[in-house]
């Protein structure tokens, strides 16, 4: 594991998160069932393997990685291979030390890759950041009011949003 010190957060009244009665560190599980936890940024990722003991949660990082975009004729997409394989290799190293029994994703949600019947990703997903949805919220605006899709979706109305990148396409 790339970093040796866990982070601990212990529970209960008048406790403070990473300390134990009488002062010092909790210590760290290393048996027991853990989850492992990948969690995707704009610009790097991370996977975290946590145990959980009475009155605490404990998570140790198994692997950081780079989120770096890749250009391909003029669109900007998500380097989808490389993250699958630092996905890959975090899970792997999070199950060399532990015994997984699920495994979370968190991303941030606006892009999306299209998948065919038999779930094949279709293509590169493209990056949020791409100029291709420069004006496509003034015409879907034109088309259902910004009130009108704050009412339906419940989300702020950003030009990274999901509807804007879709009606790109």
């Amino acid at each position: 594991m790339s970093n040796t010190r866990p982070f601990s957060a212990t529970v209960g009244p008048g406790r403070r998160p990473g300390r134990r009665r009488g002062g010092g560190r909790v210590p760290a599980v290393t048996a027991g069932p853990a989850v492992a936890a990948v969690d995707l940024g704009a610009s790097g990722g991370r996977v975290m393997a946590g145990t959980v003991g009475p009155g605490e949660l404990v998570l140790h990082e198994a692997h950081r990685f780079g989120n770096i975009p890749v250009t391909a004729l003029g669109t900007l997409h998500w380097d989808i291979l490389r993250l699958y394989a630092d996905i890959l290799a975090g899970l792997r190293a999070a199950s060399g030390r532990f015994e997984l029994a699920s495994v979370g994703i968190d991303s941030w949600g606006v892009d999306y890759g299209l998948l065919d019947s038999g779930g094949a990703l279709l293509g590169n997903p493209v990056h949020y950041r791409d100029a291709r949805t420069a004006g496509v919220p003034a015409r879907v605006h034109a088309a259902v009011s910004r009130p009108e899709m704050y009412q339906v979706t419940g989300t702020a109305q950003l030009p990274i949003n999901t509807i804007y990148r879709a009606c790109a396409r």
